[in-house]
């Protein structure tokens, strides 16, 4: 499909729009011209450590234009996910603050101090023994092993930092469990979600991230246009040995208006 024929955006935030407290160099033209080529922008991270007003904030202190509703996290997803599936458990959480007040705004009951009726894994960086004892004894029954965001690594201005696969990898070498579902990209459930929110056919929006295992295989798996940075954590020659194949690749986002020309 040409890009005349796009109506919507997705954009990854790490790494693709900004890395760190630092805008990527562009990106603020860039996105200005991207509302001017298409009707609905939406802001899609897998990031739980903050909530979706926290990062529009951070947009509009970058001064990138965002709303509340411009962006949708897997912290979000996930509380809606779980509210809707399975009203009546308890999540023992493994994660930050702003992911229990998240669940706590779903009507999902939590703990952090006893084993739970169900388990949420996300990124934690207090993650320690006690917490891998109460996963053991969450899921000793079987029950429902959720996360927020399958991603190893999380780019950062001073380098990647770890991300919630350390604490799934935790939890499943300790129990022998594998995660039943995982909320965000490159979930279906991330998917619908955001194409939801913008409005359009999957054919008509375009997906533009850093991660080809995350945001470029969730827009191809959805039929999306696809645009890989490498401003984040892909390099060149990565995106070169993976099967999967981004229809664009951009040195970042300063660069997204050549797949309008």
């Amino acid at each position: 499909m040409s890009a005349d024929s796009l109506e919507a955006a997705i954009l990854d935030l790490d790494g693709t729009v900004y890395r760190g407290d630092s805008l990527i160099p562009g990106a603020r033209r860039s996105l200005e011209r991207l509302r001017e080529a298409v009707e609905e922008v939406l802001f899609l991270t897998n990031k739980a450590i903050e909530r979706r007003r926290d990062y529009s904030r951070k947009l509009q202190r970058l001064g990138v234009e965002a709303s509340h509703d411009d962006v949708v996290n897997s912290g979000w997803v996930t509380a809606q996910y779980i509210s809707e599936t399975y009203p009546d458990r308890e999540a023992f959480v493994v994660g930050e603050s702003p992911l229990i007040d998240e669940l706590h705004d779903a009507g999902v009951a939590t703990t952090t101090e006893d084993p739970g009726t169900l388990l949420v894994a996300s990124m934690d960086r207090e993650f320690d023994y006690e917490d891998l004892d109460l996963a053991l004894r969450t899921l000793d029954e079987e029950r429902p092993f959720l996360a927020t965001n399958p991603d190893r690594t999380c780019p950062t201005e001073d380098g990647a930092i770890p991300d919630a696969a350390g604490m799934i990898g935790a939890i499943e070498g300790v129990t022998g469990q594998t995660v039943d579902e995982v909320l965000g990209k490159p979930s279906p459930t991330m998917i619908e979600t955001a194409l939801d929110r913008v409005g359009v056919e999957s054919e008509r929006c375009l997906m533009v991230g850093d991660r080809i295992e995350t945001d470029i295989l969730m827009g191809e798996r959805a039929g999306m246009t696809t645009a890989l940075v490498l401003s984040g954590v892909t390099d060149r020659e990565t995106a070169a040995e993976s099967e999967i194949e981004p229809d664009y690749v951009l040195e970042s986002i300063a660069d997204l208006g050549t797949v309008f020309e």
